[in-house]
């Protein structure tokens, strides 16, 4: 088995920390690096549910997309507004399991987060959305720009990434005309409404991402004939952990480590239930004028 201190180097060679974003949390967060490490769990959320599947699992090592501490603290106690992360820190501390982040710097790696969104939702990538310029190969950067294999209706496509993604309670939000066809599609694992430029530069005819909000999406279908997909954050994430895991799994083969690894199926999407509104928009208001 491998120490701990071994395989989070080869952890940061997949996922250079140096690549995320400046206000990112990632690496280690706690564990003992003189460690061995047998068995690895991953998952998108640091949630307690998740831990107390690691500890079930005999994990020694927990591998989360999202940072437990994104912004700073002085405190890991278990009590208080945000005790529920302190008992987290003090129940992987306590089965012996580390933690380690890999947020935007796997966003960014060549495989990422969103090769495998692409590939969960059927597209073959072409190159990323917003190419990293440090990268001379163009594969690393945010998003991908993917084309299907052969063109299919909005609908149609929709119905293929909603069969390809995680079920959540809040399923796939479509902008456009359900009959438009659909052949090249960018996709960005997460909150994605801050690369509409670069959607619209690339010449897309759909885009997929999560947590489109109403004025950044508005405005995108008023700019150009973009048809959206808004899918869960986590439905967009999770298809990155089984990634991460095979990636691990080549890495133990290479340097001959007694090495397993776990994908965890809990959705930790924190809405749990969809209620559609059933009431119809009012034809005028009352006392508005006619």
């Amino acid at each position: 088995m491998p120490r701990l201190s071994d395989l989070i180097d080869a952890l940061d060679a997949l996922w250079p920390p140096a690549t995320a974003e400046s206000w990112d949390a990632v690496g280690l967060v706690c564990g003992d690096p003189a460690a061995q490490v047998g068995r690895v769990l991953f998952a998108v959320d640091p949630v307690q549910e998740v831990v107390d599947e690691a500890v079930a699992a005999g994990a020694d090592l927990l591998v989360t997309h999202h940072p437990l501490y994104l912004r700073g603290t002085t405190s890991v106690a278990p009590v208080g507004p945000t005790g529920f992360k302190g008992r987290v820190v003090h129940d992987l501390i306590r089965g012996g399991i580390a933690l380690y982040v890999a947020h935007t710097n796997a966003d960014r790696a060549d495989p990422g987060v969103s090769d495998a969104l692409a590939a969960a939702v059927g597209l073959r990538v072409t190159g990323p959305l917003v190419p990293d310029p440090a990268d001379p190969a163009g594969r690393r950067g945010l998003g991908r720009i993917g084309v299907l294999d052969e063109p299919l209706s909005l609908a149609e496509f929709a119905a293929q990434a909603a069969r390809g993604l995680p079920e959540t309670a809040t399923g796939l939000r479509v902008a456009g005309d359900p009959a438009a066809p659909v052949r090249t599609v960018a996709v960005c694992g997460g909150s994605g409404d801050s690369l509409f430029a670069q959607v619209r530069a690339a010449g897309v005819d759909a885009y997929l991402t999560a947590d489109l909000r109403h004025h950044p999406a508005s405005e995108a279908r008023q700019a150009a004939p973009l048809a959206l997909i808004d899918a869960a954050h986590w439905a967009t994430e999770w298809p990155w952990c089984p990634q991460a895991a095979r990636e691990v799994d080549a890495l133990a083969e290479r340097h001959g480590w007694a090495l397993s690894t776990q994908v965890s199926y809990a959705v930790t999407d924190p809405w749990t239930a969809h209620a559609p509104s059933a009431s119809p928009v009012p034809s005028s208001s009352p006392g508005a004028p006619r």
